[in-house]
């Protein structure tokens, strides 16, 4: 069979060789090339670094740094330079352009500071300096480079490993058969450079910082090599995380964030913050210090340590407001990126009330949230459950583990004050409960007052077993007191219907509950078991109707 070398160079077969049949990985023995680099006898090409002159003083993010941050502050620092700099050219461009001058070619070599990589293929040296090019060597070219690097190279094994160079050994020109290839890059991405070139005959690198392992993901970006990008995110997940290097990671540019290589690395970064931050209460002042993107990370979790989704709600606003002060650009940000952080449905119908009055959200986003929280309130357990679960990316239906219960509460004035409660609560809720555990549910207003439902495993009257108790409570302390009429009832099988199991009267004041330390009158083994009537698809659904008059 005749194979062309098309064939041999196809991308599809031959890049990102990180997975083979013989499931040896990077770092592989048998793919160790190291021996051929820069070895005139292994190479079919001398290819021609031309570093150029960067900003002044400038160095590559990652030199002299001995940690994270201050990679992160010259990398930052480099940007807001690059930007003056870009300032300045764009007004002596529109200054010679007043004065009608013609267009003039200096500062080109700068426009390859973070861009995509340049390539030129030149003829073959001949004579004494071809005889030089055997070997590698520095030269100065003053008027075109601050100095340039020879390195023999094979093509076959670069256009494997990278697609930027397997199109330039492959553009079917004549140029692509010629034996010299320029390279015109930064002074700051030298030895990133370098380092990629020798992964991409060894598949290891020497690199064992976070800075310089950074820079080297960089190039490695810029130049296509997504083995070595992997490489790069596989040892910076192995190092230490810190809040610093964590919100670094997923700051990086978005060519390198949008990378499937990288994706791991940001993964553990988000988890790193998310864990970190879980108890959001706890640490607000931190987390509200914390850039957009980490406060996508920590708002992100199912495991978000917080009383309610109203706290979450509200946490949003006060950063929204402390980040961007101007109302257009807080209603900007809150509608494209921070609103789909706030899974409205499990906010509680008092603050949703508060959402279409709020100025800092668009009116036609504002109404749009509260329809659909309210439309998935209305939706059956089994329902809500199926849309939680088709979800896909988006987690607005889904619940997170929040301190306080969500309820769903149905209100009547006529002909009294009326409303009536559903709490549900999992099995595996209710197993945490033994031997003394308690969870409590959201609060819900009636008659201008705070209510709210605790369930708990506590033992019987006489201390002879444990049991699940229902409790009643009212939050405000104060001299008001209500005449309070309240029904518990279960979901019970084999009909699915709620059946009552506990009726009574009491006068209520600031503080304090009434309820049933036994509300199924059966032991606590038997409300858990397998066959217990009470758990329908692994849920316990209670429900509470209440009555009040003014005593």
């Amino acid at each position: 069979m005749k194979v062309s070398a098309a064939d041999l160079f196809d991308p599809r077969t031959v890049m990102d060789s990180d997975y083979l049949p013989d499931g040896k990985g990077v770092g592989g023995s048998d793919r160790d090339f190291a021996f051929a680099f820069n070895n005139n006898y292994f190479s079919d090409r001398v290819l021609r670094i031309e570093i150029m002159a960067g900003l002044p003083e400038h160095k590559s993010d990652g030199e002299g740094c001995t940690s994270i941050a201050e990679w992160a502050r010259n990398r930052k620092r480099r940007r807001e330079e690059i930007k003056k700099e870009n300032e300045l050219a764009v007004c002596r461009d529109e200054l010679i352009s007043k004065c009608d001058q013609p267009d003039t070619e200096d500062g080109v070599a700068y426009e390859n500071q973070d861009d995509e990589p340049v390539a030129m293929i030149e003829e073959p040296p001949s004579g004494d300096e071809a005889d030089h090019s055997n070997d590698s060597s520095w030269s100065m070219d003053c008027s075109t480079a601050l100095r340039v690097k020879t390195i023999h190279i094979n093509s076959a094994i670069l256009a494997a490993k990278s697609p930027f160079f397997y199109k330039v050994f492959s553009n079917g020109m004549r140029e692509s058969e010629q034996r010299q290839v320029t390279l015109r890059i930064n002074e700051s991405e030298e030895a990133a450079l370098l380092e990629l070139l020798n992964f991409m005959y060894s598949e290891t690198l020497r690199p064992t910082t976070a800075p310089a392992l950074l820079d080297v993901l960089m190039a490695a970006d810029k130049f296509e090599v997504a083995s070595c990008m992997r490489y790069c995110s596989r040892l910076l997940r192995d190092l230490p995380m810190t809040p610093e290097s964590a919100l670094l990671y997923l700051e990086l540019p978005s060519s390198v964030l949008m990378a499937e290589a990288v994706k791991p690395l940001t993964d553990a970064a988000k988890q790193y913050l998310a864990t970190l931050y879980k108890d959001i209460t706890r640490f607000q002042e931190d987390v509200l210090n914390l850039p957009l993107t980490g406060v996508e990370a920590v708002l992100s979790s199912d495991e978000l340590q917080v009383a309610s989704e109203d706290a979450v709600f509200d946490f949003v606003l006060k950063w929204a407001r402390a980040q961007y002060p101007k109302l257009e650009d807080r209603r900007e940000i809150l509608g494209s990126r921070l609103s789909r952080l706030i899974r409205f449905p499990y906010m509680t119908c008092r603050k949703l009330r508060k959402i279409l009055s709020c100025n800092d959200f668009d009116h036609e986003l504002a109404s749009k949230v509260v329809l659909d929280a309210l439309f998935f309130k209305a939706e059956t357990p089994h329902r809500q459950r199926t849309l939680a679960s088709d979800e896909g990316p988006s987690k607005r239906f889904v619940e997170r583990a929040y301190k306080y219960r969500p309820v769903k509460v149905v209100e009547f004035e006529l002909p009294h004050q009326q409303c009536i409660v559903y709490l549900d609560l999992k099995r595996k809720e209710c197993e945490n409960l033994f031997p003394s555990g308690r969870v409590y549910s959201q609060a819900f207003h009636l008659g201008g007052q705070g209510f709210f439902l605790s369930a708990h495993c506590n033992m019987d009257q006489q201390s002879a077993f444990h049991c699940f108790g229902l409790f009643l409570g009212m939050q405000e302390k104060g001299s008001v007191s209500f005449a309070v009429d309240y029904e518990f009832s279960a979901r019970t099988k084999p009909g699915g219907e709620f059946v009552s199991k506990y009726k009574g009267n009491y006068i209520f004041t600031g503080g304090k509950a009434v309820g049933y330390r036994n509300l199924f009158a059966i032991p606590w083994q038997s409300f858990m078991a397998e066959d217990s009537p009470y758990f329908i698809n692994g849920v316990l659904h209670l429900r509470a109707e209440l009555t009040i008059k003014q005593h």
